[in-house]
């Protein structure tokens, strides 16, 4: 016969019950907690959506010696190649819905494609960064939106949304290098010039409400856009979170 359950083993197991409880509507809250990266109301992108591939705006710099950035097109250039063939075989391989607008046809949408690194530099800072910089308006979400900025982008291309990829690296030169060295000696290690930075931005927007739909930054101090590999590890880390296709 089996023990007849006291107040306090009742009581126990009524505690042990609620907070097992507790547990499973926490964890699905957790599962079903919106992502950062994604807009309010924006879950997966249709398999059948169009979208749109802008040329990866990318440019490469070189640190001089006083640490002033300069641009090196041949630089840039090959970071640009590497990147292409990096994004049209991610995008390929996720079996995205594309058109891949060619450098000379998005030179009608250079307002958009400035326009966009704007808005992106602002997410950046107020969304991804957050802290004191968060705008207490957003609430933490993901609400940004170009107004009717990007209409002719869609009645030109007839796609539904615009994947834009913004990326500036810079590179140490051998005179920066040399004062780096030479610093760190003078300095004991104390003081440490910067090497250079790599920072990117990655952008799903809705032609046709003029939303960010999903977002992505990246920063990193490591990766030589000049090389491929390279190119396409940092590809890979800016589509990262990438909305499913259903």
């Amino acid at each position: 016969m089996l023990p007849t359950p006291t107040a306090g083993t009742s009581l126990l197991r009524r505690v042990v019950a609620a907070a097992l409880l507790a547990a499973g509507l926490t964890g699905a809250a957790i599962a079903q907690a919106p992502s950062k990266n994604l807009a309010p109301g924006f879950a997966d992108l249709a398999k059948d959506a169009r979208v749109v591939i802008m040329p990866v705006d990318v440019e490469l710099f070189s640190l001089s010696a006083g640490g002033v950035a300069e641009p090196k097109a041949d630089w840039t250039a090959s970071a640009h190649e590497h990147m292409k063939t990096a994004l049209n075989a991610r995008t390929g391989k996720i079996g995205l819905k594309a058109d891949r607008m060619e450098e000379t046809a998005a030179d009608e949408f250079g307002e958009q494609v400035g326009l966009h690194a704007a808005v992106a530099r602002s997410i950046a800072l107020h969304h991804s960064g957050g802290g004191v910089w968060a705008l207490p308006t957003k609430e933490g979400k993901l609400d940004w939106s170009f107004g009717d900025a990007m209409k002719p982008l869609a009645d030109k291309t007839g796609a539904q949304y615009a994947l834009f990829i913004w990326v500036r690296d810079s590179y140490a030169s051998a005179e920066r290098k040399a004062a780096m060295a030479a610093i760190a000696i003078l300095s004991l290690g104390r003081v440490v010039l910067g090497t250079g930075i790599q920072t990117g931005y990655a952008s799903l927007v809705d032609l046709r409400s003029g939303n960010v739909v999903w977002f992505n930054r990246l920063i990193s101090t490591t990766g030589d856009l000049r090389e491929a590999a390279p190119a396409a590890a940092t590809v890979e880390n800016l589509m990262a979170g990438f909305p499913a296709l259903k």
